[in-house]
């Protein structure tokens, strides 16, 4: 197959040639970095890179191609994406198409045969920062489209990537168009702010009945299904600019057992009076250390995120921190024994993996069950 040209340009004026594939457009975005080996169907598909240019550090990309079972979303939500080499022939029984025409199909720009190495290197230096992509066009006329473009900080991605209406979660997102009587199994509400699917999926194998409200949903939406616990989910960009939600949140204290994942993590942090920070390269990957400070036990996990809470804005709000991350010392984990919430910022339902963080959903799962009776 014969490759175009591509170019990809940040803001410091640095420029990257490579081959371009997938679709032969353009793209603005932060970019990242991943450093997982496997999982780059999911890194597309998930909600949390909206508005973000993904930089793969595992050097070959695509060798298992794209299957029908391990998206996270309905589409691919990044804004672009880079490797050092795309494969042309995937080899894996479940493979279906490749990776070049994946991106095609859905319309985002890659870049291949950069010195990905050295791009995350100067991002872990620097900082992450906003780029341009794209393929068949000029460094300048990149630069000139990026001195256009909003940052990714200024940018409320969290409603282009949430549902518009209630859904049942069975498997798949079914629409709800009237009240769904109540029976014995525990309710979820999912407050959609960018799920993976295998949150849903996480919640339902245990037994739960989940039902995902949009994001803009109030506390008297969401309590109106009567649920036995909320789950504040994952999503993309700066938690401050989500006033709206962490309204909700706040209004939903005391009233019902609350879990955050993520981004929910950090909603929750600021309803309870805390504040965020943004971090210099971010976590992003599936192999970054976790410890259980209530157990002492450390846990390998998944993350995607570019903000933490911050430890000292906590004081006096009555939450503790249950989890740190042994690379930086950051918050991974709070809880509100008085008003029942629990949340982590890393990803216990771990697509692709590792698969021993599940523990978070049991005791998720024990709350509801207390709280029930």
């Amino acid at each position: 197959m014969t490759y175009p040209k591509a170019t990809l340009v940040l803001e410091d004026e640095t420029v990257y040639d490579g081959i371009g594939f997938g679709y032969p457009g353009v793209a603005v975005g932060e970019v990242v970095f991943n450093t997982g080996m496997t999982g780059y169907q999911e890194v597309l598909t998930d909600p949390s890179y909206a508005g973000q240019i993904v930089v793969m550090t595992y050097p070959l990309i695509g060798n298992y191609g794209i299957n029908a079972d391990d998206f996270e979303s309905a589409r691919i939500q990044v804004a672009g994406f880079v490797v050092r080499e795309v494969c042309e022939e995937p080899s894996n029984f479940r493979s279906q198409k490749t990776l070049h025409e994946f991106l095609a199909d859905h319309r985002i720009p890659g870049i291949a045969k950069i010195d990905t190495r050295g791009l995350v290197r100067k991002l872990r230096i620097y900082g992450v920062m906003m780029g341009a992509l794209g393929i068949e066009k000029t460094a300048d006329d990149l630069f000139d489209l990026l001195k256009r473009s909003p940052r990714y900080d200024e940018l409320d991605f969290v409603q282009l990537v949430s549902t518009r209406q209630f859904h049942l979660w069975d498997g798949g997102l079914k629409p709800l168009e009237r009240f769904l009587p109540k029976g014995d199994r525990l309710r979820v509400v999912t407050v959609d702010m960018g799920t993976k699917f295998n949150i849903l999926r996480s919640l339902h194998r245990r037994g739960c009945e989940v039902i995902v409200a949009p994001v803009k949903a109030s506390a008297q939406d969401i309590l109106a299904w009567e649920p036995d616990g909320v789950m504040l989910s994952n999503g993309p960009g700066d938690p401050a600019l989500l006033r709206y939600a962490i309204r909700t949140a706040r209004e939903l204290f005391g009233k019902v057992p609350l879990f955050g994942i993520c981004l929910g993590h950090q909603i929750l942090g600021w309803a309870l009076g805390g504040r965020t920070f943004k971090l210099k390269f971010g976590h992003r990957g599936s192999n970054h250390p976790v410890k259980d400070l209530r157990t002492g036990r450390v846990y390998i996990t998944t993350q995607n995120h570019g903000y933490a809470v911050d430890e000292k804005t906590l004081e006096g709000t009555g939450a503790v921190v249950t989890h740190i991350n042994l690379n930086d010392f950051t918050v991974e984990g709070l809880a509100h024994p008085e008003l029942n919430i629990l949340s982590v910022q890393y990803h216990p339902e771990a697509a692709p993996g590792p698969w021993d963080n599940g523990y978070i959903f049991d005791e998720f799962v024990q709350v509801m069950k207390g709280w029930r009776k």
